[in-house]
């Protein structure tokens, strides 16, 4: 990654874990949400905003992939950059990097989503200072420009 990655820092609670003792891959899905919707709020767009604008984030895709076990009352750290974006906003891949108390890599979340207008349930572009917000995340060092989600018509 090219530039400092904020870190939002969470513990791992009761609810995380799974039947084996550790945290439950639905778990690492539900943290990394709430680190974007933290770093948002950061940015200036707290889910409050996204509820007044009727703009929703839909995730397509998600890519989990497993690095150390994330036990009971363990700290941990979650990043995020952005991978991909299309020009006009509509469509973004994410990555969230899930971090032991010692900065250790314990998971990876790459998502790949886009906006959807609540109101008429399809996707579109996000507002100018919606798009300013996700330009402004830090970039991952294979950073690449996406298709729009918008589809042209005739």
């Amino acid at each position: 990654m090219t530039t400092p990655i904020p870190v939002q820092k969470f513990l791992a609670g009761w609810a995380d874990m799974d039947w084996n003792s550790h945290m439950a891959n639905t778990a690492y899905l539900n943290k990394v949400v709430d680190a974007r919707v933290l770093m948002l709020a950061q940015k200036g767009f707290p889910l409050e905003e996204f509820i007044r604008l009727r703009l929703g984030v839909v995730i397509m895709k998600d890519e989990l992939e497993y690095r150390r076990e994330v036990k009971w009352m363990d700290e941990i750290g979650i990043t995020f950059a952005i991978a991909g974006l299309a020009p006009d906003g509509s469509r973004f891949k994410v990555v969230n990097e899930i971090l032991n108390a010692a900065g250790a890599l314990c998971a990876r979340v790459i998502s790949t989503g886009g906006f959807m207008d609540l109101d008429a349930r399809k996707l579109v572009a996000p507002p100018p200072n919606v798009l300013s917000a996700y330009q402004s995340l830090p970039r991952t060092e294979d950073f690449v420009e996406l298709p729009s989600s918008i589809k042209a018509r005739n």
